[in-house]
């Protein structure tokens, strides 16, 4: 890598390719512009594809000079270009031709394929229309005869079609399925300068794909220059002179590039196969809006009217170059923006009911997003990609842009989801502790630049930081130090998120009386039904539905009656949070206007409650609080928010603890590639770490095995590196947040001791994590049940305590 080309902050600076500028006609018409998500596996070959769209679509200087060194020109940053992988999504916007030679704009986001970069994925596809796979390699890395390379991409398309059938519905998959005969499957070698479809490979000889495409292969590869002339003859192409006496690798791919011409054939496939941005603007407006879809706003955005009231949804933040703002990067979806323009900000907290979290601002430039260079725009219209200056002030991930003055009232866009959670966490402190602003602004800069990446301060007082992995927070550190705080920091060693649930129902109904001993609230906790936290996580049921559509979710799908099904209150520690609060007073026994009238105060209390438990100050997960009995003050100053959320929240606590509560810990799906004769030893690492296999099947078509195995987080640090130990090298493995599970042991259990400098055995695991937990945040060892229990309470608690000694 040239560091010449990159400035302090590993931003690219070298010289800017000839032919960046997208046609200004075609981005005003968005019907020949398509906007689609490069995505796919770590090193499957996309931004070596990205490479050959931008070579075949501009000049660039020493072209065939690149299949030895690729360019790799939406890799802006030094570190992707150091470590040979994408870190973040780089937008591109290019002039192409499809077979019939008409011109259309791709606007193509190149998505990171590692793993823990999956955030950047789920950007770029709220923003796309669609996504171009990339799914192998083939050739020259298994030198498959074409025989077997045949039915190895046969085998490739039928997976991705099962993947296609199992996330989609019956009436729906059958329009997505993939075969090369629909002309929604490409071929090609980036890295050599070709790509073809089976339309595109029979304009130039109808003939067998496989075989003609092996003889060119195998005829440069014999390194005989007179039979790599008398073939290209054959095949009606001319080589320069200088060529010949290159090096195999560009003297292959200048030999593919003059046979297989343009990248028309994989341009028809995105014109074919993907809709147009007027068409997939609908798209995006039926699922993210979060306003009414009979609006007079709503119907310009699905007709992406470039005349109409303007609406920009903006999901990603891009630094400047000197990292001191941001850049928003968005789709216009109705309406023109320009410099100069008066925008609202809206935010994502932002609601007609409660506008604090909105802005106006002034637009400070237009561009067309160029990967490593960006187009001035004189205006940007109605299904374009765009980047905005001058409006990151107030956003912190995703935004909604609307006029100054609008005549509706407004709507934000639907912040982002994610399949993944930040569940690895780091603490940082600056060297020198004066320096503490400077690196509390830099914490705030990458909340801003990644966006799954989650800043807190524990009331210890130190700063964390939440990733998804360790290359993840690896990343985020160099960004910290070397760009947005520029100080040395330190970091402690990674730790992971932990989870407080319940296994049983509470062993007897828990109550709590506000300090002014006007009211009491009663409790118990039990497990919910398996799924249902993860159902609401990913938005399958939303307490944004109506009454009847909650109620009918919870009985057909979970078989509750309809009285329970109508008494829920809230999710928690947010409305996608995965715990309940229900409300399961009688009315004859419970005055509901007086229960009614404090709703609010014990949905906030139960929240608070939720996200800080009592275990470790942990988030609550997989737990069901009902309210069994309630005594409200008729009053209104003797039930104010000040008495009810505390005592609500002390009776959660209190409820939880009575329903034998257990630490729960993230796991990750772990794939690992590995020739057979390591299986053995991949088994014995995982044992070590409490990992297990579920699977290891060969991958068809190649000397390569599959193993997929379950790995707590906790024990995932240095696995890696492990891995590679045991295996010589030969080992791959990529890993990804799947589920939580309890952690063994029981952590209030007293009589287990906890030795310093040794490893606490399995059933003691649970105690071990939760000590360690409370001594890293300043608490003390163990849970104070007093500190939740009111003396009537644990009055009780102590009188059942006798009966039970009495019965033994």
């Amino acid at each position: 890598m040239d560091e010449s080309l990159y400035d302090e902050f590993g931003n690219y600076v070298g010289p800017e390719l000839s032919g960046s500028e997208a046609s200004r006609g075609l981005l005003a018409t968005p019907e020949l512009c398509r906007n689609v998500t490069l995505a796919g596996h770590i090193h499957a070959g996309k931004t070596l594809l990205m490479d050959m769209l931008v070579e075949q679509t501009h000049v660039v200087p020493d072209a065939a000079a690149l299949a030895d060194a690729p360019m790799r020109y939406t890799d802006t940053r030094a570190d992707e270009q150091r470590r040979g992988i994408s870190i973040k999504a780089a937008p591109v916007s290019l002039v192409v031709q499809g077979l019939s030679g008409k011109s259309y704009v791709a606007s193509i986001l190149d998505a990171p394929g590692h793993l823990d970069f999956g955030d950047e994925l789920s950007v770029s596809l709220r923003l796309s229309d669609g996504m171009l796979l990339a799914v192998d390699r083939l050739i020259t890395e298994l030198k498959l005869p074409p025989a077997d390379a045949y039915h190895k991409l046969r085998h490739v398309v039928e997976e991705v079609n099962a993947l296609v059938r199992a996330h989609y519905p019956a009436e729906g998959a059958a329009d997505r399925v993939l075969d090369p005969r629909r002309g929604n499957v490409a071929f090609a070698a980036p890295l050599y300068g070709w790509s073809f479809t089976l339309e595109s490979f029979a304009v130039l000889q109808s003939e067998f794909v496989l075989e003609p495409l092996y003889k060119i292969y195998a005829t440069v590869l014999g390194e005989d220059d007179a039979a790599v002339r008398e073939l290209m003859a054959e095949l009606g192409v001319a080589l320069r002179p200088a060529a010949y006496g290159a090096n195999v690798r560009p003297l292959l791919k200048e030999a593919c590039t003059a046979v297989f011409g343009s990248a028309a054939g994989l341009v028809e496939v995105l014109v074919r196969s993907l809709p147009s941005a007027r068409a997939g603007t609908a798209t995006k407006v039926a699922r993210w809006y979060t306003g009414p879809q009979d609006s007079e706003a709503a119907g310009h955005m699905r007709a992406c009217n470039p005349r109409g009231p303007l609406a920009v949804y903006v999901t990603k933040l891009f630094p400047t170059a000197d990292a001191t703002a941001f850049d928003l990067f968005g789709r216009v979806l109705s309406g023109t923006v320009k410099p100069g323009d008066k925008v609202r900000v809206l935010g994502e907290a932002y609601t007609p009911e409660d506008e604090e979290d909105a802005a106006t601002a002034t637009v400070t430039g237009v561009w067309a997003a160029q990967g490593r260079a960006r187009q001035p725009l004189a205006r940007a219209v109605a299904g374009n990609w765009v980047l905005l200056g001058g409006l990151d002030a107030t956003v912190a991930k995703t935004a909604t842009l609307v006029p100054e003055f609008g005549a509706e009232e407004a709507y934000i866009f639907a912040p982002l989801t994610f399949g993944a959670q930040a569940v690895v966490k780091i603490a940082t402190e600056p060297l020198n502790p004066s320096e503490l602003p400077k690196m509390v602004e830099g914490l705030r800069k990458l909340n801003k630049s990644y966006p799954m990446l989650v800043t807190k301060v524990e009331e210890s007082g130190e700063h964390t930081i939440f990733g998804t992995g360790e290359l993840y927070l690896d990343s985020v550190m160099k960004d910290l130090r070397e760009m947005y705080a520029e100080v040395e920091v330190k970091v402690a060693d990674p730790v992971v998120a932990f989870c407080e649930t319940v296994v049983e129902t509470s062993s007897l109904k828990c109550f709590a009386e506000t300090p002014n001993k006007k009211n009491k609230i009663t409790m118990i906790a039990e497990p919910l039904e398996k799924g249902l936290a993860e159902d609401i996580e990913r938005g399958a049921v939303s307490m944004d539905w109506t009454r009847k559509e909650i109620s009918t979710f919870f009985q057909s799908k979970y078989d509750w009656d309809i009285l329970a099904a109508r008494s829920i209150w809230a999710f928690g520690p947010d409305k996608s949070g995965p715990n309940i609060l229900m409300d399961d007073t009688l009315p004859s026994e419970v005055d509901k206007t007086l229960l009614n009238a404090v709703r609010e105060s014990i949905v906030q209390g139960f929240q608070w409650g939720a996200r800080e438990g009592p275990l470790c100050d942990e988030p609550l997960r997989n737990c069901k609080f009902k309210i069994m009995d309630a005594v409200v003050a008729p009053e209104p100053l003797h039930r104010g928010g000040g008495q009810v959320i505390p005592t609500a929240r002390r009776a959660c606590y209190s409820a939880f603890l009575m329903a034998t509560p257990r630490l729960m810990e993230p796991v990750y799906a772990v794939e690992i590639q590995t020739p057979a004769d390591c299986i053995a030893a991949i088994y014995n690492v995982l044992a070590k770490r409490r990992g297990h296999v579920t699977a290891d099947v060969p991958r068809p078509g190649t000397p390569v095995f599959l193993v997929r195995a379950f790995l707590p987080v906790i024990e995932s640090f240095g696995f890696e590196t492990d891995l590679r130990y045991h295996t010589q090298g030969q080992a791959f493995c990529l890993s990804a947040f799947d589920h939580w599970q309890i952690v063994p042991g029981d952590p209030l259990d007293r009589s287990v001791v906890l030795r310093p400098l040794e490893p606490a055995p399995v059933q003691a695991l649970a105690r071990d994590f939760m000590v360690k937990t409370r001594r890293r945040k300043g608490m003390s060892d163990d849970v104070s049940v007093n500190k939740y229990f009111d003396d009537p309470m644990l009055l009780e608690l102590a009188r059942q305590d006798a009966e039970l000694n009495a019965m033994f």
